[in-house]
């Protein structure tokens, strides 16, 4: 108590009468300073957090996308007008046969009419530069004729060779998922009978084909992600046809569409399927084992054909030129000596 006494004289002596009042309030001042920071800045709940993450992946997500667009490719995103056909129909016949060729990217089209006009473009410069040069070098003024061929074919060759390339990897990718749909059809089989869904064989399906058969492991992919993205079974087993672009696969479509819609069971499906794909393949190699010696009959005749003629018919053409030869040497002597 005196030592309080005494703060409080102090604090009258000091301050004045009012000094003890004003020191009660300066006291509660500093609390409330001091208890005011965990009142404005408490700890935001979860569901706060959780909308603010959501909004900084969001912008980080189109800030991404901005700046992809301006470096990427979507540089030619301004030039779609000039670069993708306007006409629908033709739009969508160059992006199936885009995606039957392997190429998904929503930016094939552009790339493909792209290339087709950077290549075209291209071979135009070196058909220039290659007449420019040809006529420097010679000396002579080529004809209008040899310079216009020189000019237009390499723009020609550059402008053809994107459509040769995509026709060929379409043909060479539509042979490699016809070859390996019969063991694909085998190992869904097998799947389907051990006791899983159709879905879960897709999937264990595809990751048995990685490493033989890429390109119908990629469907498969695709037709499984499909599926768990809630995407309606009958549209993505048409679309999967629709990408291949192969008749087997067409076919193995609808059987699994009428027999989802009529409620048979798939393995039996699966099973009578699979043995005609077997017997269908089987047909394939036979059929060009028949067209074998057709084909080798035009090489054996160009082959052996000429030498024998040569080893036949040389003796006596050159006993025919020698003695042919001798008689004009001889009849030529003769009217010399006249």
């Amino acid at each position: 108590m005196s030592v309080l006494a005494s703060f409080n004289d102090w604090l009258i002596a000091t301050l004045g009468p009012s000094g003890p009042v004003m020191a009660v309030g300066l006291v509660g001042i500093v609390m409330i300073l001091i208890a005011l920071p965990a009142f404005l800045f408490r700890p935001k709940d979860g569901f706060e957090r959780l909308k603010e993450r959501t909004a900084a992946d969001q912008a980080a997500r189109e800030k991404a996308e901005r700046l992809r667009r301006a470096n990427g490719t979507d540089k030619l995103e301004k030039y779609s007008n000039f670069l993708e056909p306007q006409d629908e129909k033709e739009y969508s016949a160059v992006r199936l046969k885009l995606l039957q060729a392997g190429y998904p990217s929503k930016n094939a089209v552009r790339m493909y009419h792209f290339s087709q006009f950077a290549l075209g473009l291209g071979g135009l410069t070196l058909g220039v530069v290659y007449s420019l040069y040809n006529a420097a070098t010679t000396g002579i003024d080529p004809d209008t004729t040899d310079m216009a061929i020189q000019i237009l074919l390499p723009g020609v060759v550059g402008y053809m060779t994107p459509k040769y390339w995509v026709t060929r990897r379409q043909a060479t990718r539509k042979e490699n998922i016809t070859n390996a749909f019969p063991d694909s059809l085998d190992m869904m089989l097998v799947c389907v009978e051990a006791g899983q869904s159709m879905d879960q064989s897709i999937v264990r399906v595809a990751k048995e084909l990685r490493s033989g058969f890429p390109d119908l492991a990629d469907e498969f992919d695709i037709v499984s992600n499909e599926l768990k993205a809630g995407k309606d079974k009958v549209q993505v087993l048409r679309d999967l046809a629709e990408r291949c672009g192969v008749m087997d696969i067409s076919s193995f479509v609808t059987v699994l569409i009428q027999s989802q819609q009529f409620g048979t069971s798939i393995a039996d499906a699966l099973r009578v399927y699979a043995g005609e794909m077997r017997d269908k393949r089987v047909m394939r190699a036979e059929e060009k084992a028949n067209t074998l010696p057709t084909k080798m009959t035009l090489a054996t005749m160009m082959l052996t054909v000429p030498p024998l003629l040569i080893i036949l018919l040389g003796p006596s053409v050159y006993e025919i030129s020698d003695v042919m030869g001798g008689g004009v040497q001889e009849a030529t002597g003769i009217e010399d000596k006249n």
